[in-house]
């Protein structure tokens, strides 16, 4: 069985979680705050980590840190019950791989979770051809260029979440992440400096500004 980690200092949270999950074949294993998480972390590795923003002690930003959530081999989900954007840019900034809103229902966490599990499954393979030939590709997070390749193919946020296993919000701020990077105004000037170098065209004049710049 697979099993989760639930960090959250709420016990009904928790509960509530191992119930849902267990109905659908997860071991969901729960953590009142980020030391206990952290004791138990170096010892195994979940398939699947909940982590809520908002903890006593180490917070949620503090942890996603500690663990180095980019390099983590599991996907982390972040739980706040504070749902704007900034929030959420922080957590995918600091490696997050998705963004849940309190109060949910537990029952559609399971689907995150298992959308998660099967996009984690799939990470890395964005065609190299879009993604990784452009000047400035090597600010981008192997998660931005996953979320770059699916853009370039033209799917929707909707579209582009559903085949990584995140949600359309989370796309949007890979999407807003990506075109600061890029300086890319917008979606045509994002394909612009994509394509520039595969079509042998020079990148946008943004975009050049924003690479001197950094």
């Amino acid at each position: 069985m697979s099993e989760i980690f639930v960090v959250d200092d709420d016990p009904s949270v928790r509960a509530a979680l191992a119930v849902v999950l267990g109905a659908e074949g997860f071991v969901t294993t729960g953590f009142p705050d980020g030391e206990s998480f952290l004791s138990s972390a170096g010892a195994r590795t979940p398939a699947c980590l909940l982590l809520d923003m908002h903890l006593p002690g180490c917070s949620g930003i503090e942890l996603l840190k500690k663990i180095d959530a980019h390099h983590y081999p599991a996907p982390v989900l972040m739980i706040s019950g504070v749902g704007d954007i900034p929030t959420a840019v922080e957590a995918v900034r600091n490696g997050a791989l998705d963004f849940i809103e309190k109060p949910f229902d537990p029952a559609a966490v399971v689907a995150r979770v298992r959308d998660a599990l099967r996009g984690w499954q799939s990470f890395g393979t964005e065609d190299a051809s879009l993604t990784r030939d452009f000047p400035g590709h090597e600010r981008l997070t192997a998660r931005e260029r996953e979320v770059l390749a699916r853009i370039a193919q033209g799917a929707s946020n909707k579209e582009a979440g559903r085949e990584l296993g995140i949600s359309p919000r989370t796309i949007e701020v890979h999407r807003a992440r990506i075109m600061e990077k890029l300086g890319a105004k917008n979606a045509a000037d994002l394909m612009r400096v994509v394509l520039a170098k595969a079509h042998g065209r020079r990148a946008t004049p943004g975009a050049a500004r924003h690479q001197s710049a950094s």
